[in-house]
């Protein structure tokens, strides 16, 4: 009797299973429960199971990042993936490498969720969106080498905008690689500065055709573009992520060309008109000027100079005629005024009542001798006349008795 190891037993498990060429690429339909989402990994770990069954699942992070909806408990799915086993617990489980919604809006249910989602996070928002150049020089253009909508862009920008070059970056717009392709080329000519303005987009489809413009990973690459974008997918009635993230949604390829540059013959008459405005402003201005000149060559003053200039000379006369009186009168007045006053002050001088025969006496310091009391009997005074001063020394002093009036 042989007896295996729990060991011995797994690994024959495991190379039956993974052995067996069905089990390696197997798409299965099921209800998610016990889901459960490991943020800081981003591995999601959950439940496939129907009326009968239950099938442990795994979705590792590099899968899960390019999911296009977010799986929910309760929710019916789509997987593809392989069946393997975890050889140190023993167990079995679906190893999920893509996965969609079951049933019908699955993909409108995986468009929503996207939109909402990032709508929440701002990338819609008009603060956000970067203006069109009006006269680009370069259009890049991002789309497949084989649809119509290439031909209808080269053409529409050739008749409108001739003067500006096409920068064509060809992609896949439908499939597997599509959006990693459409990304990758909104990413280059970022950093190539290869343009001034970029055309994203494809002729219609269905939805399942479009779906490539509903990744999260190219509206992100649209979002951060510093070239501003106008996306262009499918008919007037589509709408997807990459149009609302864009700086300008065109309802088609030809549209987006015509949003994309000026018109030529526009632009022409535009400025021909313009011409003829800027001209009639000149002419009307001319006129004018000419109407003038011919006023002032009819005027008496280029008739009959001295006629015209005899009253004005005449008048300039009298004005300096009266202006001399007025300042003469003003003189005058101004001369009496300053004569008066100086005869008050001189009136008012201690210098004229010296005149008078009287005179300051000062003691030693300079103080003038008001009363008896400010000298004494043997002090040297000063006494100022109107000619000089005397020095003088006092006898006595005699009060003056004061009676009444």
């Amino acid at each position: 009797m042989r007896v295996l190891s729990v060991s011995q037993i797994n690994f024959f498990i495991k190379s039956l299973i993974e052995g067996d060429g069905r089990m390696r690429d197997i798409y299965a339909r099921g209800e998610i429960s016990n889901f459960t989402d490991h943020y800081r990994s981003g591995h999601l770990y959950f439940s496939l199971k129907d009326e009968k069954s239950v099938l442990k699942a795994v979705m590792f992070s590099s899968a899960a990042r390019r999911l296009r909806f977010c799986p929910k408990e309760g929710m019916r799915v789509i997987v593809r993936g392989r069946v393997a086993v975890y050889e140190p617990g023993g167990q079995y489980q679906f190893y999920v490498e893509e996965m969609q919604p079951d049933g019908v809006g699955a993909l409108s249910l995986a468009f929503e969720q996207l939109k909402e989602k990032l709508a929440a996070e701002g990338l819609f928002a008009e603060e956000h969106k970067r203006p069109i150049p009006p006269f680009p020089a370069r259009i890049g253009v991002i789309t497949s080498p084989t649809g119509a909508a290439v031909q209808d862009i080269r053409n529409i920008l050739s008749r409108r905008w001739p003067a500006a070059e096409i920068v064509f970056c060809p992609v896949l717009v439908q499939g597997e690689d599509a959006a990693a392709q459409l990304t990758a080329a909104v990413k280059l000519m970022n950093a190539q500065k290869a343009a001034d303005v970029i055309i994203i987009g494809r002729g219609g489809g269905s939805a399942e055709d479009l779906a490539a413009f509903n990744d999260e990973t190219l509206a992100r690459a649209v979002f951060a573009s510093k070239i501003p974008v106008i996306s262009a997918v499918g008919h007037e009635t589509d709408f997807t992520i990459c149009d609302f993230v864009a700086d300008l949604r065109a309802p088609t390829p030809s549209a987006a060309a015509e949003l994309a540059v000026p018109d030529r013959e526009e632009m022409r008459a535009a400025l021909a008109q313009l011409t003829r405005r800027l001209c009639g402003s000149v002419q009307a201005g001319l006129d004018d000027r000419r109407q003038m000149l011919d006023a002032l060559a009819s005027a008496n003053v280029l008739q009959n100079p001295s006629a015209w200039l005899s009253p004005r000379r005449q008048a300039l006369r009298n004005t300096v005629q009266s202006l001399t009186h007025s300042a003469e009168r003003r003189i005058l007045k101004e001369k009496n005024e300053l004569a008066a006053l100086s005869a008050r002050l001189d009136a008012m001088s201690p210098l004229k009542v010296l005149s008078r025969g009287y005179a300051i006496v000062s003691d030693g310091n300079g103080k003038v001798i008001k009363r008896t009391e400010d000298a004494k009997p043997g002090d040297v005074l000063t006494a100022r006349v109107e000619d000089g001063a005397i020095t003088v020394q006092v006898q006595k002093t005699e009060k003056r008795e004061m009676t009444d009036a």
